[in-house]
């Protein structure tokens, strides 16, 4: 099957959480009430970060959150920028009963324009948090602002389309997005015919993977380059399922997907390099609003990774560089050398798990194979 004739490297991450308490401190606000269990008023996480790691100034300009990952991307220039938007983008009140809901003013959806994102993976278990009426003014949010989408839509098909991202002389590269039950994605959420909703995987056994492949192929060219972006497993341990390895695999094995985009985990996770292309079980969240809350210390979630990804001519991985970031009054800064070296530790213990191994390399980690 033929593949791309030039290398290409693109930027991936995991969760951009950009609701709650970052919404709060952005130019525009939404209306801080929330419906959490022991939570009312999203500015106590803005207090609480504060009281952790000192003043966050109000509001910010919408860079801010991105900090010194704004020199990381110019510097190694990816053709495409893809993130795992985990954020309604809307005014609507009609909150779902699940316990935590993000919501971020559409108003404040320049904070995406600042990181020039080209593309939002939409299949999680947030982009729904205020009702189909805060997923259809989140979709028309982005579509006016000119971000491309997957993985949620006004009905099934919609939903099911992959974001196309095309550039002079780059090929286009297909991004299609899913979100699993094990993520927390109620079944309810799913899009139907005549329903908006996420595009949803029932499980991860061999005939929905054989289906997602499917529909690949309706829309796949020769020469693109094809990520599958999933939204799957629990928010926090190293473990990957048995299931997750497997689905991932038969994407693989299929000739169709050249990289498989996870994510849903808070911290990142092991990453494997089948057959030469790289599966990417956790990506670990990359901004959120969780500063100060105590509990799963050990796993370090403040210290977050963004992944690099070249491909080679023919498809296979070239190389996957992973750029380290600290998360402190709601901004991205760089890492101390002992968060730097305990990041390169953790993941090389991880990645060896599944046949790879991290190396440090000027600062940033680098995956071997």
């Amino acid at each position: 099957m033929a593949r791309p004739s030039a290398a290409i490297t693109f930027f991936l991450c995991g969760d951009v959480m950009t609701g709650r308490g970052i919404d709060q401190v952005l130019p525009h606000p939404s209306e801080p009430r929330i419906y959490e269990p022991f939570v009312r008023n999203a500015l106590d996480y803005v207090e609480l970060a504060e009281r952790t790691n000192g003043t966050i100034p109000r509001p910010v300009d919408f860079d801010y959150v991105w900090g010194d990952a704004l020199a990381e991307l110019e510097a190694r220039a990816p053709a495409w920028r893809i993130a795992n938007l985990e954020t309604s983008i809307t005014t609507s009140l009609a909150v779902q009963p699940k316990g935590i809901n993000y919501r971020m003013h559409p108003e404040n959806v320049h904070v995406l324009h600042a990181a020039r994102l080209d593309c939002c993976a939409l299949g999680n278990n947030h982009v729904l948090d205020w009702g189909r009426a805060g997923l259809l003014e989140t979709l028309d949010v982005l579509e006016r602002e000119r971000l491309t989408v997957a993985g949620a839509g006004r009905d099934a098909a919609e939903a099911a389309l992959p974001a196309v991202l095309r550039g002079e002389g780059r090929g286009r590269v297909l991004v299609f997005s899913f979100g699993s039950p094990d993520s927390g994605v109620p079944f309810s959420w799913a899009a139907d015919e005549n329903r908006s909703g996420v595009a949803l995987l029932p499980d991860h056994s061999p005939d929905t993977a054989d289906q997602v492949v499917s529909r690949i192929v309706e829309h796949r060219r020769q020469t693109d380059v094809v990520v599958v972006s999933i939204h799957w497993g629990e928010n926090w341990g190293y473990d990957v399922p048995v299931s997750h390895r497997e689905f991932a695999h038969r994407l693989v094995d299929s000739g169709q997907v050249d990289v498989v985009h996870g994510h849903s985990s808070h911290h990142p996770k092991g990453i494997e390099v089948y057959r030469g292309r790289p599966i990417i079980f956790g990506c670990g969240d990359f901004i959120n609003d969780y500063e100060g809350i105590s509990g799963y210390q050990e796993y370090r979630a403040e210290l977050v990774l963004g992944y690099f990804v070249t491909l080679a001519p023919g498809g296979e991985l070239s190389s996957l560089v992973m750029a380290p970031f600290r998360l402190r009054r709601f901004r991205l800064e760089r890492v101390t050398e002992g968060a730097l070296a305990w990041l390169r530790r953790t993941m090389d213990r991880e990645c060896e798990r599944l046949g790879s191994g991290v190396v440090e390399r000027d600062g940033a980690l680098a995956l071997s194979w």
